[in-house]
């Protein structure tokens, strides 16, 4: 069995938010209040949990869930 069969690729991504100071910019009232949903193996499941987030929050306009794709971050040459 090969390495990648064993392990296959981690593409890790971070699903955080937290309340803006304004709609125009991405400046969060209060880091202390960040809201660190999750790290994900792949971007399919990321996307689940910040939708799920996105959603539970949509009548506060000014909190915002973003996806940071981490492993471009880990492997920039990628």
């Amino acid at each position: 069995m090969a390495d990648t069969e064993k392990h296959p690729d981690q593409l890790l991504h971070l699903v955080f938010g937290g309340e803006l100071t304004s709609l125009d910019k991405v400046h969060f009232k209060d880091l202390d209040k960040l809201d660190v949903v999750g790290i994900y193996p792949n971007y399919a499941t990321a996307k689940l949990a910040w939708e799920e987030k996105a959603r539970a929050t949509i009548d506060n306009a000014s909190m915002r869930y973003f996806i940071v794709h981490l492993h471009r971050l880990l492997d920039p040459e990628s």
